[in-house]
């Protein structure tokens, strides 16, 4: 268990998505002058932890391995594919969520609607897809740098 402590790449990623996760709610709360401490818990909002995450590991096993070292290639290639998704598949499927949600709504009021419908009970319950997924640049962007920067402090520890 002490040698988990001692990896200085893990710490730095482990301490990225902490502290990403956290500042979540004030960064939140200052924009919109709303109190979301679900925050901490959900995907997407600012900043991206995975982006943090990744940014910090590559980072930390760039100061550790050099740049010129394989680790750091594939942690580099593995930074990009991750925040690639938390802005594309990620995205897109949120954007697919809010309008299916929508058309869940428009019907819910079809079936308010028609009072006598035999088959109402059937489409009552269906619930509602989570939006917020992925992200948009700015959140990638402000993730990445957070965890850089994370990876460096941390390295002082170290």
């Amino acid at each position: 268990m002490t040698q988990l402590l001692l990896n200085f790449p893990l710490i730095s990623a482990v301490t990225a998505i902490v502290i990403a996760q956290l500042i979540k709610v004030p960064i939140h709360l200052v924009f919109t002058k709303e109190f979301r401490p679900g925050l901490i818990f959900g995907t997407g909002s600012m900043p991206s932890s995975h982006s943090a995450a990744v940014s910090a590991l590559t980072t930390a096993v760039g100061i550790v391995e050099g740049v010129d070292s394989i680790p750091f290639a594939i942690a580099f290639v593995f930074s990009i594919i991750t925040m690639f998704d938390a802005l594309g598949i990620r995205r897109e499927a949120g954007e697919h969520a809010a309008i299916l949600n929508q058309l869940v709504r428009d019907f819910q009021t079809f079936i308010d609607e028609a009072a006598h419908w035999h088959k109402k009970e059937e489409y009552e319950r269906i619930r509602e897809l989570k939006t917020l997924l992925g992200h948009k640049p700015i959140e990638v962007l402000i993730g990445a740098l957070t965890g850089i920067f994370i990876a460096f402090i941390v390295h002082q520890f170290y």
